[in-house]
């Protein structure tokens, strides 16, 4: 089936050099102001009454106001000098002779909501400038337009612009250093999938030229490839809708991923296809690589030029010894970059509809650690945790559940003190079972819950709601034994 071509043609018009008019001065006028505002030499608006908005610009000298009623001889005399017209008035009459008189002298019109009229139709607009894209269904549903939009802007990093304008910078330069179109199309290809991109988007110039110098010494034949970079990326409790924008595009820019067990396959989903992955869990007694052992394969890739990708569940720095990655990476010099991610103590608390804090009973919030020593024993300092007023968020602490709980007892919390575990917190298959911290041991045993769980032990249990939509297809049920 051969699809017929839309009856309109996108372009990009340059219009600094020109004047626009708007002819009308209401809340339709105003949204087109904001499109041709910084566009154009000048707006001129022609209306018998201004939009507050529209009077500030003005005011501002960055419009040119002519009050009263537009009549067909003064608009035919104005309209040559202008680049285009938006017809944008509440009176019908008027917007078509606004558009028949444009038509007469070849400018281009849009008259709102009147395709039939109009010459050109404006898109959505995602502006990254100097980048921007443009969304047009051709008239056909301006609703489902602004939704592409919203898919776009989710997609393309915020400081875009940024980078855009270093590589304008260097354009001429380039050109100089490497005269042949085909070697600067290979630089260029190799800076925008590089971290010489990445620095540049962060507004780190000097950084971002000196990695494209390295990429011409490459293409020139006097250099190795440069020395690639690591990202230590939060991934979330686990439901890929709440990754970062940040994290989305590291995970498709990566070279290699090093995952863990806590990573949920439906994030990995979203990694690049190409990417090598390689496994670095690590659960209960059992190590699939001693932590050294990955800091050196991170080193390792880096240094032959790959952008290696540490992705690790809930933040790469809360329980995550990004730290010390971090660390052990900027020992040996190479580049780190660190992009947070939604903690399992946030997470998986807000997935189960569980508060970390309350007016009424928690005025602060306490992350631990539940993960023993190799003797079984637990060093935490339980006076300041078994306290009224607060929340206490245990990671790790499935092994150790019937220990917590009586260390909790022991130094002054009552039995009947609220606990919930949170198992697999924010992805479908979520299970949250509430008890006491007498009960809760036995409730899991029960329930048979296995790791990975969240504890939170507080009165902020019995302020648990049922969340709509928390997670797709789920609903918290308040499951206790």
């Amino acid at each position: 089936m051969t699809t017929k071509p839309s009856s309109y043609l996108p372009i990009v018009l340059r219009t600094d050099q020109r004047d626009a008019l708007l002819v009308g001065g209401g809340q339709v006028a105003v949204q087109k102001m904001r499109l041709l505002k910084g566009r154009c030499r000048m707006i001129h608006i022609w209306a018998e009454t201004l939009h507050p908005e529209l009077a500030a610009l003005v005011e501002q000298g960055q419009a040119a106001f002519r009050q009263g009623r537009v009549e067909e001889d003064a608009l035919q005399a104005v309209l040559p000098d202008m680049a285009l017209v938006f017809a944008a008035t509440d009176d019908e009459a008027v917007n078509e002779m606004v558009a028949r008189q444009a038509h007469a002298l070849r400018v281009p019109v849009c008259v709102v909501d009147a395709p039939a009229l109009s010459s050109f139709i404006t898109p959505a607009l995602v502006d990254r400038s100097p980048v921007q894209v443009a969304i047009t269904t051709g008239g056909a549903s301006p609703v489902l337009a602004r939704r592409v939009r919203q898919m776009v802007e989710a997609m393309l990093p915020a400081r875009m612009g940024e980078a855009a304008r270093f590589m304008r910078k260097q354009r001429g330069w380039l050109k100089d250093r490497l005269p042949g179109m085909k070697q600067r199309q290979r630089v260029w290809e190799s800076f925008v999938d590089g971290p010489a991109y990445e620095a540049a988007l962060a507004g780190e110039e000097d950084r971002a030229r000196e990695q494209l110098e390295q990429l011409v010494a490459v293409a020139e034949g006097e250099a190795d490839r440069p020395q690639g970079e690591v990202w230590l990326v939060g991934a979330g409790p686990g439901n890929p809708d709440w990754l970062t924008l940040a994290a989305l595009r590291l995970m498709q820019n990566a070279d290699s991923v090093l995952y863990d067990n806590l990573v949920a396959p439906d994030v990995l989903d979203r990694v690049r296809r190409d990417a090598e992955r390689v496994y670095v869990g690590k659960k209960r007694s059992h190590h699939t690589l001693p932590q050294s052992d990955i800091e050196a394969e991170m080193l390792r890739r880096a240094r032959r030029g790959e952008r290696v990708l540490r992705l690790k569940g809930g933040d790469p720095f809360v329980f995550g010894r990004g730290g010390e990655e971090m660390e052990t990476l900027l020992a040996a010099n190479v580049p780190v970059r660190v992009v947070p991610g939604i903690t399992a103590a946030n997470g998986c608390a807000a997935a189960a509809g569980i508060p970390l804090t309350h007016r009424d009973c928690a005025q602060s919030c306490v992350v631990v650690t539940g993960h023993a020593r190799a003797d079984g024993t637990l060093n935490l300092h339980w006076p300041s945790l078994a306290r009224r007023g607060q929340t206490v968020v245990i990671y790790m602490g499935l092994s150790s559940m019937a220990e917590l709980c009586r260390q909790m007892q022991d130094h002054g919390l009552p039995e009947s003190w609220p606990v919930a575990v949170v198992h697999r917190g924010s992805c479908a298959d979520q299970r949250c079972v509430t008890g006491t911290l007498g009960t809760i041991a036995e409730d899991v045993r029960r329930q048979r819950l296995q790791s990975p769980v969240l504890i939170i032990v507080g009165e902020v249990v019995h302020h648990r709601g049922e969340v709509v939509q928390a997670v797709p297809g789920y609903s918290t049920s308040k499951e206790s034994a």
